[in-house]
């Protein structure tokens, strides 16, 4: 049975959400977790199997993580960009390897590479960080590895049996997820930098051997930082929509 509901602002409430990059330290109640995660699982499913699982970082975990993911970015760090020397300086501190998930640190197909250099170009200069400047560029993408300062992170899990599909009902679970927070005046954040190291994941929760690691999620509430202003350029629908074959 149909539910009455105001549907006329969604399209302006759902262009409003924007990633969030810097969180007030004020925790998020337990209760507000719950109630984002059951909105999430509203989302349409995979013969309704829910191929997914979270792990709720917060308090000592989530510091705990974060501590992690600092020390192997800062044993990284240094190799990147550098050719091969880089690499073997990177083998050499192979703790900052990724022990999982290359794909997330693989170079964009050149059919994507555009938009992504686009939107990186666009958040430094918002930041007033030049790209010569490799020391505020690594100090920004650290920030991740600090969770931007949320103070719960999500790990979202997915089953390895259904590949992609369990892959897209994640995509679907994380976007109702994320509708309702910001609903809640939360803001979140999408990670593929996390999914790098779910060793480090794994040694917090008791998570199966089903299961991979696609991405964390921030939580929080946003500060009034001037990162939190910054709006990645929306495509518009015709650079998506396919043309029909010419039958001439």
């Amino acid at each position: 049975m149909a539910t009455e509901f105001d549907v006329g602002g969604f399209g302006a409430f759902a262009a409003s959400r924007r990633s969030t990059r810097d969180f007030l330290q004020t925790p998020v109640p337990d209760e507000a977790i719950g109630e984002i995660i059951a909105a999430g699982l509203t989302s349409p499913s995979w013969s309704n199997t829910r191929p997914f699982v979270v792990a709720v970082a917060k308090g000592d975990v989530r510091d705990r993580l974060s501590a992690e993911f600092l020390k192997r970015f800062e044993m990284v760090k240094t190799g990147q960009g550098e050719g091969l020397l880089g690499k073997l300086k990177a083998l050499i501190r192979w703790r900052g390897l990724p022990t999982s998930n290359w794909l997330a640190i693989k170079k964009y197909h050149k059919d994507l590479l555009p938009r992504s250099q686009r939107v990186g170009k666009e958040l430094y200069a918002h930041m007033g960080i030049d790209r010569s400047d490799k020391e505020s560029r690594d100090g920004f993408w650290a920030r991740n590895y600090e969770f931007f300062g949320a103070p719960v992170e999500l790990f979202l899990f997915t089953h390895k049996s259904l590949g992609k599909f369990a892959a897209s009902d994640a995509g679907l679970f994380m976007q109702n997820l994320m509708l309702s927070a910001h609903s809640k005046g939360l803001g979140t954040c999408a990670q593929g930098s996390v999914a790098v190291w779910e060793d480090a994941v794994r040694k917090e929760f008791e998570v199966s051997k089903n299961y991979s690691l696609l991405c964390g999620i921030c939580v929080g509430y946003p500060s009034e930082t001037s990162v939190n202003s910054f709006g990645a350029e929306r495509i518009a629908p015709s650079e998506i929509i396919l043309s029909e074959r010419s039958r001439a």
